[in-house]
């Protein structure tokens, strides 16, 4: 193999994010409806966790989770209480 046929290392991260973000975003729209926040709690988690100092590269150094998968989930808050859990609603007969 020579030199002008291999992938620069750039390429390779771009392809291996895009293939991130395509694993990630399956996994997120198959979990159940009622584990997840709405929508809008969703984005608005998103927007403080893009303005941490604590976010490297979709990771959260805090605590090691990809913030997506965290921020979707009603149960999960984050390490530093910038935004908190969602209540489970009980239901009663």
């Amino acid at each position: 193999m020579t030199s002008s046929s291999r992938e620069c290392k750039a390429c390779i991260l771009a392809k291996i994010d895009a293939e991130y973000a395509a694993n990630l975003e399956q996994r997120i729209k198959h979990i159940d409806y009622s584990l997840k926040v709405d929508e809008k709690t969703y984005q608005e988690r998103m927007e403080i966790c893009k303005g941490c100092d604590k976010l490297l590269d979709a990771l959260c150094r805090a605590c090691g989770c990809y913030v997506e998968l965290r921020g979707v989930m009603r149960k999960n808050s984050c390490p530093y209480r910038k935004w908190l859990a969602v209540e489970t609603e009980c239901v009663t007969n």
